[in-house]
């Protein structure tokens, strides 16, 4: 089953959604335009239920199809927020908000969403009921546990739950997932190095150099994956920041560092905590110093459940053909709070291919408004597979 014809028929409706919403992009929680127009759209579609302020300013409708014999309710997550970035695309309708843009395909996703979800409530061709969830604070604001925390998975009774993302480089209308981890967990590190300040060259012998300190913690830190990880499983950790002085001749009394760390492995995960802090110390003491490790976990392991990436893999392979399947996707080790939804109920995240072009959260960034029509299709064909009419 390739396109429905009633989603290509969308495609230009699909497309102006995006445009719109790309052109007043905004960001986190603060997603309030966005989220007003997609309530909009989903009581005009005549969703049975259309539900705001979840998770603070996420929007939530409900769809139940011509019969509810079955009892089986799933979820289809969108997400909505943009990013801190000054757009440089030379699209038409660029951002006409300074400094920020849709550079990760969060605009592509909701049109997709909102497309799938207008054919549903028109159709009702199902026997269960569809939550169409759209998310608030994906780029970093755990929006997604911020919705489940409101209650989102109890309150509509969600049985299962999918997620989709773009994704530049793989062809367009291609889809790639796997079961298992598909994205990495994504947390951050703070290092406080504390010496003794002092004058960099009359008397260095006199100080505890905060800043050679942090210079040996980046180097030693990087023996934690290089020799306490199990070389088949994969974990990183990148310093990314690191402040310290204000003269060319004094020797700081304290440095601060700042990081990630990527795992695909809860276990792995806990290592890496562990092993980051007694580094940091270690090094610190034996210079004379100490340092104060602030570990903060964000995201965990998109973790895809098994039976739910197969089914999901079959619902693309009707879409775009079994030559345009990979559900074998090698993980990758950007982070993604859909992650907290699989963490709640079974169900599997998916990326669509988007084509040739910048990367996600690149200024240039372009979403192919080509694959509007893949996507909701591709939500549609799950719905319709999964609750199948009587």
């Amino acid at each position: 089953m390739p396109i429905i014809n009633s989603i290509a028929a969308l495609a230009d409706d699909m497309a102006a959604w995006r445009h719109d919403l790309h052109e007043h992009p905004e960001l986190l929680y603060e997603v309030h335009r966005t989220a007003a127009v997609v309530a909009d759209k989903l009581r005009a579609f005549g969703c049975d239920e259309v539900v705001t302020g979840i998770g603070r300013t996420g929007v939530v409708g409900v769809i139940r199809g011509r019969n509810t014999a079955s009892g089986k309710t799933i979820g289809l997550r969108a997400d909505m927020d943009a990013l801190p970035i000054e757009e440089t695309s030379g699209v038409p309708y660029a951002s006409k908000t300074p400094g920020v843009m849709h550079a990760c395909g969060h605009d592509g996703h909701t049109a997709m969403l909102l497309g799938a979800a207008r054919h549903l409530a028109e159709t009702r061709n199902f026997d269960g009921t569809v939550v169409v969830i759209f998310q608030p604070a994906e780029e970093g604001g755990a929006g997604g546990k911020a919705m489940i925390d409101d209650g989102l998975m109890t309150r509509w009774g969600i049985q299962e739950v999918y997620g989709m993302h773009n994704m530049p480089g793989l062809p367009a209308g291609h889809f790639s997932l796997s079961p298992g981890a598909m994205l990495a967990s994504a947390d951050a590190i703070e290092i406080k190095v504390t010496g003794k300040g002092g004058h960099g060259g009359a008397g260095p012998h006199k100080a505890v150099d905060s800043i050679l300190i942090g210079a040996q913690i980046v180097n030693a830190l990087q023996s934690i994956v290089a020799r306490n990880v199990d070389p088949l499983k994969s974990a990183v950790i990148s310093i990314c920041a690191f402040h310290g002085g204000t003269a060319f001749n004094v020797i700081p009394e304290t440095v601060e560092m700042k990081g990630t760390v990527r795992t695909l492995d809860p276990e792995i995960r806990d290592l890496v905590e562990r092993r980051i802090a007694e580094v940091a110390d270690a090094t610190a003491r034996a210079y004379g110093g100490a340092a104060e490790t602030i570990y903060t976990r964000m995201y965990p392991v998109t973790m895809n459940h098994a039976r739910e990436a197969a089914f999901a893999a079959d619902v693309a392979r009707d879409i775009a053909g079994p030559d345009r399947v990979d559900d074998r996707a090698v993980p990758r080790m950007g982070g993604e709070d859909f992650a907290f939804m699989l963490e709640e109920r079974p169900g599997a995240f998916v990326f669509i291919g988007t084509g040739p072009g910048a990367e996600l959260h690149h200024p240039a960034y372009r979403f192919n408004d080509d694959v509007l029509t893949h996507g909701a299709s591709y939500w549609v064909r799950l719905v319709e597979k999964s609750m199948p009419a009587a």
